[in-house]
């Protein structure tokens, strides 16, 4: 039986907390409870995006209750680990107080790809491309985070 308290706390960090970092923090609440604590951040504040709602709820994970929020309001909390989702979280991340380990898996932007699609019905399918990446990084953890 999995101990109530995880072992680690990980941030995922990205620019507008409304996508990936969501998607990120939904897996692992979905893969890995119990081994991670999961939080997510942006960079701002974008509001949590409903394209992800909904790919992340066609693979049985809810994240509809999930907030987006900004770094600075976790700022009080200790991680063990802070991974950024996107290149400009990697570059604007702030220096967190502790020993938090920073570690970067970039990933597509769903919402800028769809951007593109002249069909709405073509849209989602950027979303679950990266949806799907997201899940593979997940399974890889925490060991990958020893590396």
């Amino acid at each position: 039986m999995a101990d109530s308290k995880a072992d680690l706390k990980v941030l995922f960090l990205c620019t507008g907390n409304s996508c990936r970092s969501q998607m990120a923090e939904g897996w692992v609440r979905h893969l890995k409870s119990g081994i991670i604590e999961p939080y997510s951040a942006g960079v701002e504040k974008r509001g949590l995006d409903p394209r992800a709602v909904q790919v992340m709820a066609e693979a049985g994970v809810d994240i509809s209750g999930q907030k987006s929020k900004r770094i600075e309001e976790l700022e009080d909390l200790d991680f063990d680990f802070v991974i950024t989702v996107c290149d400009h979280a990697r570059e604007a991340c702030p220096v967190f107080p502790g020993n938090a380990g920073i570690f970067h898996q970039g990933f597509d932007d769903p919402p800028a790809l769809a951007e593109s699609e002249t069909e709405e019905s073509a849209k989602p399918a950027h979303y679950r491309r990266v949806r799907d990446q997201i899940k593979a990084f997940v399974e890889t953890l925490p060991e990958a985070l020893a590396d």
